[in-house]
């Protein structure tokens, strides 16, 4: 039976907000320079009548979620022509629930539809890939979770008990073959933080281009007040975790950056370490090797070692490589591969035993797969993409909400810190690192605690109209 607080979207706006970097960031055999940041506001309407509005955003990495040889720009340009489709799609999306329920259903009938058609009409040389979908997908899904707070004058995450949806978790998760897991009669709110911290142990990316030392600078570095060497980063910010990116197809150079990384690390006080292989890695005797190597020659190392990421192709469904050998070294967090529950359950029978969620691929998404992974005992991480702006928000959110292994991985500031220069007139804490850790004590209010009110920052103004407000879509 309806709620009367359910909602119905009555209209969409978007943007589009260039970012520069400061510095290079490598993404497999890419490298990202700048990138459009996705924003939009949805419209939303109550049982009631009365209206609110919700905000979403999230940078659109192209390329991370659609890795190919094709040139950036045709790439790029899909990104945005399919936001605007999906703006369009969602202004006329005739259904009312809870976001959790919208946006799942919007998920599961209309996204295929419009990236079938989306791909048919496409002259950009291959078809855009699922994830970018869901990337692209997931600026108006955040936007539809704030709402329903903003509606309420309540944060998103009070929202998901049964006092606010209708349908029980049973309606959208199946358990594990053979496990003893039941979703029925339970809610995501029984597997999130009722209380959750207000200070996270903050991850520090060391990108395959960052230098290390002095003695791989190279002349072109930005003089701009920001750290370059990681020794300055690490005490700049009083640093203890370090995500150190790899290339998944040299072990002699892995193995060399990863000890070089911890040397340093070690040096200044670091104490974790993470291993992300992007993805390039197709014989889990790649990793085994490596890590065997820490084992015998670099110990203290290993043992900092917390968990390694994605080292796997994207396509877990055609890649369905048996990693058990590695995850019995060390956990094995899904990313990439993670897209849904449905593939989460897949890589804990291939024998991945943690996830690392996004809020970039939905709000929606990110919720049910930490239900479904919490209830079958995988461990959880919330991972970066390079989230500037609003985008940083809802980010933080989800990983002190899900309960992660170790803190968030947060590393805007060090690409584009000035990008966020409105915002952190606001939420200081969450777009610098004190102490190793971030702040999201100024995260407060309804929704995602945004306080766009308080934010200035200049949006260009509405030129179309998908459904009853109007839309702005402007580089």
């Amino acid at each position: 039976m309806p709620k009367p607080t359910d909602i119905r979207v009555a209209g969409t706006e978007l943007f589009f907000l260039p970012v520069e970097t400061r510095v290079p960031l490598k993404f497999g055999p890419e490298t990202l320079t700048h990138v459009t940041c996705a924003r939009a506001r949805l419209t939303v309407r109550l049982a009631n009548g009365d209206i609110a509005t919700g905000w979403g955003e999230t940078p659109l990495s192209v390329q991370w979620v659609w890795p190919s040889a094709l040139p950036y720009e045709p790439r790029h340009q899909s990104l945005k022509d399919f936001c605007v489709r999906l703006a369009k799609a969602w202004a006329a999306f005739d259904a009312l629930g809870h976001p959790l329920e919208l946006g799942h259903d919007f998920q599961q009938t209309e996204l295929p539809k419009l990236l079938d058609a989306f791909n048919a009409d496409s002259s950009a040389g291959e078809p855009m890939p699922w994830l970018a979908a869901l990337v692209c997908c997931s600026v108006f899904d955040l936007a539809l979770h704030d709402a329903l707070g903003q509606a309420l004058c309540r944060p998103t995450y009070e929202t998901y008990t049964p006092e606010f949806l209708t349908h029980d978790l049973g309606q959208f998760l199946e358990p594990a073959n053979g496990s003893d897991v039941e979703f029925a009669n339970r809610f995501p709110a029984d597997f999130l933080a009722a209380d959750p911290p207000t200070m996270m142990p903050a991850w520090h990316l060391v990108g395959g281009l960052d230098p290390l030392d002095e003695s791989e600078l190279t002349g072109d570095e930005p003089d701009d007040g920001y750290p370059v060497l990681l020794a300055d980063w690490i005490r700049t910010d009083g640093l203890t975790c370090l995500k150190v990116k790899l290339r998944g197809n040299d072990a002699a150079w892995d193995y060399a950056r990863l000890a070089k990384v911890g040397a340093i690390g070690i040096a200044h006080g670091v104490l974790w370490l993470t291993a992300d292989f992007n993805c390039t890695v197709t014989d889990p005797a790649y990793v085994n090797e490596i890590l065997d190597r820490f084992v015998a020659d670099e110990p203290q190392l290993f043992g900092m070692i917390l968990y390694v990421e994605q080292p796997f192709p994207y396509e877990l469904e055609t890649h369905r490589i048996d990693v058990h050998s590695v995850s019995a070294r060390k956990p094995l967090f899904l990313d990439e591969s993670a897209h849904d529950w449905k593939l989460i359950r897949l890589g804990r029978e291939l024998g991945w035993t943690g996830v690392a969620l996004k809020t970039c691929k939905t709000q929606t998404g990110a919720i049910l797969s930490a239900c479904w992974a919490k209830a079958h005992g995988m461990t959880l991480m919330v991972q970066d993409l390079t989230n500037p702006m609003l985008a940083q928000i809802p980010h933080m959110q989800l990983a002190a909400r899900v309960g992660t292994i170790m803190g968030v991985e947060t590393n805007s500031m060090q690409f584009y810190p000035e990008a966020s220069a409105a915002e952190a007139k606001v939420h200081a804490g969450i777009y610098r690192r004190r102490g190793g850790q971030v702040d999201l004590s100024t995260l407060t209010g309804p929704g995602f605690g945004y306080r766009l009110e308080e934010i200035a920052r200049h949006l260009p103004d509405p030129e179309a109209n998908f459904g009853e407000i109007k839309t702005a879509i402007k580089q």
